[in-house]
């Protein structure tokens, strides 16, 4: 009978303790019944995780969670799919924004196209300028330049200003053009006013568009800036992108960012690249880098060469389409080392815009000649569109990481070859072999030039293919990642490009809970089907950004 009482007793005591424990820890949310996806150093499955303070504090067994935490906000995932939240590398936030409110000429077929829509526009529209974005001559049959004649029959006392898709050329009309008192002769380092017949065509190439800023700047303020960048955001939640490295915004955008962030409307992160301007560069080099949970300041981005779609990309060897041209740097060699030194000297990374092979061998050049050696500085090549074998090799030396765009390679495959030549068909858009040299990729969309959704990135990376599936074999299919190297770079190598590695990029003890829920596994499913899965939620900060009606 005592020993009977005791077991009893001894019993009572066990449960009594069990159950102080059980559920006694309070959280703002607890995520179960999924599978988590951690990214973490041994890419480990979780089945579910605790959230305080915005932050992760722990993952593990759906049981485990459970039984340890309460939370009155208790999310069941329905045994769907958890991803760290994904970093778009490099982008144009701001500018896809303002563009929201633009003509859209994306997808048009001919210059005939482009003219209706815009008329369409002009109609719903009291603006004096007229602006457009998207427009792709490689897209139509007659795949050249159009001329400005009939736009200005159609538009000619308003101002009309027509951007290519990846923003290295435009076409405006004469009014524009007597309003930037652009002329017949005028010459500009690093772009092309285009003639024909000693006529001005309204062709503007790379550096030449910068004539044109001044029209443009009354229609950029503060309120525009902030609508667009609202509407931006909201299709960035609704594909799960939670971080986006703009690249290339002048201070006065970074702190209205800056400041919606801190007033709670923006709650997108920011990685910031600094455009190359002397103000810009004289303000930060002096006042350093800015570092909020949110806001990311501490790279300058700077354009090495032009698009290859545009012929300014600039090649080791003529263009095999055009064999007068070969492209062109759009600064001076001196330029290029002034502002490394500077950037080495006062702590900023680096990030130069390179898309041929002539841009990729000087500026990996002018890399080297700075880093010296292996290093942790995290200097990046945005596109590393065309490179040679002898020039990925310093990507290892120098530490140099590529931050590349997988659906450049899948957009541009239709006419690349004829750009480049078969011979150079073996050293575009190598993006295994980038991976090798360095051991990791950033990945990103370069949207507005591409589209925004990151699970077309995904799949142009792993498949490298189109939406239709074409072409059967996979185009450079050496070239492909694996699901894992392109889940890595668009999360983790995405972060550690950024130099924030220890705060996103995988879902973590003590880091952001910034994640994504999509209804099919991306790392499983059939590969042709990846670009149709949708995003059933986006967190940031463990708060719920967009949810899925």
């Amino acid at each position: 009978m005592i020993k009977m009482f005791r077991a009893t007793f001894s019993l009572l005591v066990i449960l009594s303790l069990v159950s102080c424990n059980y559920k006694n820890i309070e959280v703002d949310m607890i995520v179960h019944n999924a599978k988590v996806y951690t990214v973490d150093e041994e890419f480990s499955i979780a089945e579910a995780f605790a959230i305080k303070d915005g932050k992760v504090v722990e993952l593990g067994a759906e049981r485990a969670i459970m039984n340890k935490y309460r939370s009155e906000n208790v999310i069941d995932a329905k045994k769907q799919f958890v991803y760290p939240g994904f970093i778009d590398a490099h982008c144009h936030f701001l500018y896809y924004g303002l563009g929201l409110t633009s003509a859209d000429l994306v997808g048009t077929t001919s210059w005939n196209d482009v003219l209706e829509r815009m008329q369409i526009f002009s109609l719903g529209t009291n603006e004096a300028l007229l602006y457009g974005i998207g427009w792709d001559q490689n897209d139509w049959e007659v795949e050249e330049f159009p001329d400005n004649t009939r736009l200005n029959e159609l538009f000619p006392d308003r101002p009309v200003i027509l951007r290519r898709i990846d923003g290295h050329a435009v076409i405006v009309n004469d009014f524009a053009l007597k309003m930037a008192n652009i002329e017949v002769g005028q010459i500009v380092e690093g772009g092309i006013v285009e003639l024909k017949n000693g006529k001005l065509t309204g062709i503007l190439i790379d550096n030449a568009m910068d004539l044109i800023e001044e029209i443009l700047a009354p229609y950029m303020n503060d309120d525009d800036i902030k609508n667009g960048l609202l509407k931006a955001q909201k299709n960035c939640f609704e594909v799960g992108i939670t971080t986006v490295d703009d690249a290339g915004l002048d201070r006065s955008q970074i702190e209205l960012i800056d400041a919606m962030q801190k007033e709670g409307s923006l709650k997108m992160r920011v990685y910031a690249m600094i455009a190359d301007h002397p103000d810009n560069l004289d303000y930060y080099f002096s006042n350093g880098p800015v570092k909020t949970d949110r806001l990311n300041v501490r790279s300058v981005k700077v354009y090495a060469d032009g698009a290859l779609g545009s012929r300014g990309a600039s090649l080791l060897e003529p263009y095999s389409d055009k064999p007068e041209e070969w492209g062109f740097l759009l600064a001076s060699f001196d330029h290029y080392d002034s502002l490394a030194a500077s950037c080495y000297k006062n702590g900023f990374q680096l990030n130069t815009h390179c898309i041929g092979d002539s841009a990729n061998r000087y500026l990996t050049d002018v890399y080297a000649k700075v880093l010296g050696g292996t290093n942790d500085l995290r200097w990046r090549i945005e596109h590393a569109q065309i490179v040679t074998e002898i020039d990925i090799q310093k990507f290892k030396d120098f530490s140099i990481i590529p931050s590349i765009q997988p659906t450049h390679a899948t957009s541009d495959m239709y006419w690349a070859e004829e750009r480049l030549g078969m011979e150079r068909m073996n050293e575009a858009y190598p993006y295994q072999s980038l991976l090798k040299a360095n051991g990791l990729v950033a990945l990103g969309t370069d949207f507005p030039v591409e589209d925004i959704d990151p699970l077309k990135t995904f799949y142009a990376a792993v498949a490298r293919k189109d939406l239709k599936g074409y072409p059967e074999g996979s185009f450079l299919p050496e070239q492909k990642l694996s699901r894992k190297e392109a889940l890595m770079g668009m999360t983790i190598w995405a972060a550690l490009s950024n130099f924030e590695e220890m705060e996103k990029g995988s879902l973590e003890l003590g880091k952001f809970a910034d994640f994504v829920i999509l209804e099919q596994d991306i790392m499983s499913v059939d590969e042709i089907h990846i670009p149709e899965i949708k995003v059933m939620a986006t967190y940031v900060n463990g708060e719920v950004v967009y949810k899925r009606k």
